[in-house]
């Protein structure tokens, strides 16, 4: 089925992070897919951070409660295009990228979300893509276990407005979890997430210390604890297979009996 090509938000979240950020507001400026806006959601800064957003013309929005999933769920709130496109300050794109990411959505009205992959630009080089590959590949296969499907992750991703308006008020803004694996769960089973092979450069400073590592292995666990206490992974396994097995024998019932 295919959807008609929509308007495109950008959602940035920020903060302390103006050189990075000048770096991606810039690559946003040389998409050969514009986006239609570009919401800067400043977290707290105390550097340059809005400066820079207003000065490449993306329209701030404040959110003065300190966390990401306070700060992502403003920005889509805000958010005024068809659909949803989520990076971070410190996301390098490629000239392509928007326009592929948003493409799977454009030409399929039941998908809801889709997802990318990333590579760390400023690992050693002769360790980039192993990095990448236990990371994000330890990442997606671990949290489809969790979920029962596609997982989001927030570097490289894009969603339908509508779908996020369907899901705003159930996301954990209060607590310090991966904001990108809580929408997934709260977007649940029944509803489409896709990855795509569309890539985008990442830091790789969010992996770095012990103390960063405990810090995103607490919020992890929290994510689970809080969205498997109403939907645990057995259930959603369960209504997944049901939805497939829905689809499958709808399609079959359609075949001519010869």
């Amino acid at each position: 089925m295919t959807a008609d090509r929509g308007s495109v938000s950008v959602v940035v979240p920020v903060l302390d992070d103006a050189t990075a950020l000048a770096r991606c507001l810039d690559r946003l400026g040389r998409q050969t897919r514009r986006p239609d806006e570009v919401v800067v959601v400043d977290n707290g800064s105390t550097d340059t951070s809005v400066a820079v957003a207003r000065a490449y013309g993306a329209r701030v929005v404040t959110e003065p409660r300190r966390g990401i999933p306070h700060a992502a769920a403003t920005g889509y709130d805000a958010a005024a295009g068809d659909v949803i496109v989520r990076c971070d300050a410190d996301s390098l794109p490629g000239p392509r990228w928007l326009e592929r990411l948003v493409a799977p959505l454009e030409h399929d009205s039941g998908l809801d979300a889709v997802t990318g992959l990333g590579v760390f630009r400023d690992a050693p080089r002769g360790s980039r893509t192993l990095l990448t590959v236990l990371y994000l590949g330890a990442y997606y296969v671990t949290s489809h276990l969790a979920l029962g499907h596609t997982a989001l992750w927030g570097s490289n991703m894009a969603l339908r407005r509508t779908s996020w308006a369907e899901v705003s008020t159930a996301v954990h803004r209060e607590a310090d979890v991966h904001d990108d694996m809580d929408l997934a769960f709260v977007l649940g089973p029944r509803r489409r997430i896709r990855l795509v092979p569309v890539v985008v450069g990442v830091s790789a400073r969010s992996l770095r210390g012990g103390v960063q590592m405990r810090r995103r292995f607490g919020r992890a666990r929290r994510t689970l604890e809080l969205n498997w206490r109403t939907s645990p992974p057995w259930l959603r396994w369960r209504d997944r297979h049901q939805e497939t097995w829905g689809q499958i024998s709808s399609w079959v019932s359609r075949k001519p009996v010869r």
